[in-house]
């Protein structure tokens, strides 16, 4: 039987004993204290002598049929069930995120190694972790150029995250070096998602040649243990807040997968600033 059809069996089992404590002999007015505990006494032994008070057995299939008809009768039902069960797991989610970016704060914000675009001292943080590979991504570099250049006090954190090839690991390996560089990086960061085809090591390094950086200097250090650590650690970050994909933004509290646009961000940042989260509460006009 399934917990539903239990649960509506249980009811059954309630009413039944519900009415019958309703459904009993009445009590004349006016007789002594003795004369009433006699006829209570006659009718429970009344009661037990009688098979028919027995309640009736539960039949399972009847009452899975009973269930499936209503259900099929009302299936806004179900439609209500899916949507708060929906709203459940977000919730739940978001809480999830939550403490996980609190646990995570150093790793997400005070990486040494990590690109810091805009305003360092800005009042709103914006982190995005990316891969020079992913469609998506690209397509979320003009939202990113237009934030950087109307929003003077936002700080953006740029996170390597190659999770979709092997030549993106290799143009993250890349990227790490021009960021410990003096090179502009910002440039750098357009020009690879502006290229054409896909990004590989060898398109970093041309790119990073191209602009004054010595090709077999980051070639011999490409592939070192240091370089390769500052990737591992947006690993483990990811791994910690459960990211899987690219881009993912973060901001305050909130763990943002996916191309959301520049509107969306927009919101984001104005609430940040407005009442220190992404999503503040209406505010009370007759208050």
């Amino acid at each position: 039987m399934s917990r539903l059809s239990m649960i509506l069996a249980l009811l059954v089992v309630v009413l039944g004993a519900a009415l019958a404590w309703v459904v009993t002999r009445p009590v004349p007015v006016g007789l002594s204290e003795a004369e009433v505990r006699a006829l209570v006494a006659e009718t429970v032994a009344a009661r037990q002598d009688t098979p028919s008070d027995a309640p009736a057995p539960l039949d399972a299939a009847a009452i899975n049929a009973m269930i499936e008809r209503y259900l099929l009768d009302n299936p806004r039902i179900l439609q209500r069930v899916s949507e708060a069960l929906d709203s459940e797991l977000r919730t739940a989610q978001a809480e999830e995120s939550k403490a996980a970016i609190a646990a995570m704060h150093a790793e997400i914000y005070e990486d040494p190694d990590h690109v810091v675009l805009g305003n360092p001292e800005g009042d709103v943080t914006l982190v995005e972790m990316f891969d020079y590979n992913c469609g998506y991504c690209r397509q979320a570099l003009p939202d990113l150029a237009t934030l950087l250049a109307e929003d003077p006090n936002l700080k953006v954190i740029l996170k390597e995250f190659p999770i979709l090839s092997q030549e993106s690991a290799d143009a993250a390996r890349v990227s790490v070096l021009v960021g410990r560089s003096d090179a502009d990086y910002w440039d750098f960061h357009r020009r690879l998602f502006t290229s054409r085809g896909q990004i590989t090591g060898e398109t970093a390094l041309q790119t990073a040649q191209e602009m004054g950086l010595n090709r077999i200097n980051l070639e011999l250090e490409m592939g070192t243990p240091e370089v390769g650590a500052v990737i591992e650690r947006s690993y483990q970050l990811a791994a910690a807040l459960n990211i899987s994909g690219t881009p993912t933004y973060i901001i305050g509290d909130e763990l943002i997968p996916g191309a959301v646009g520049i509107d969306g961000l927009r919101t984001r940042i104005a609430n940040m600033r407005s009442c220190g989260k992404t999503v503040c509460e209406p505010v009370d006009s007759e208050g």
